[in-house]
């Protein structure tokens, strides 16, 4: 996935994530910063929501299972790895991988997963703290080799 994909499936989503929320599009402009007359174009399919719009729309409504159902699991993982093209560090708790994620490899104490939608890989450790994401199969395949050495 790339950010270009990101934004015509999240843009394709908006309306029913606002549903799901109980969101008039007064109220989902004023949450996302956008104007009434923008949301409406982008909830017709007459415009693409912009960039700043999807990592918004990513960022609070990460709980959206509408979102979820597109991306699996980690709206804002997505547009973080697809912003930095690949995320280094301890980065934050997961719930593990048990929904939207194959493990692919185990070691140790780490795990790398694929995501079953997004197809982006990470790295998470046995205490479910994410160390890495990328989109790119033969970086995430190295820097799991890298671990423990």
């Amino acid at each position: 996935m790339n950010k270009e994909q990101l934004r015509k499936v999240v843009s394709e989503k908006i309306k029913l994530i606002r549903v799901e929320y109980g969101y008039t599009q007064t109220k989902m402009a004023e949450v996302l910063g956008l104007s009434k007359k923008t949301l409406v174009q982008i909830e017709k399919g007459r415009t693409i929501a912009g960039w700043t719009t999807v990592v918004a729309v990513c960022a609070l409504f990460q709980d959206s299972e509408v979102l979820k159902g597109v991306l699996g699991d980690a709206p804002i993982e997505i547009a973080e790895t697809i912003a930095h093209h690949q995320v280094v560090r301890p980065i934050g708790k997961t719930m593990g991988g048990k929904v939207w994620w194959t493990t692919l490899k185990e070691k140790e104490d780490f795990l790398l997963q694929q995501n079953m939608i997004s197809k982006h890989y990470r790295i998470i450790d046995n205490q479910f703290d994410r160390w890495f994401s990328t989109f790119e199969e033969e970086e995430a395949y190295r820097r799991f080799g890298e671990l423990g050495k």
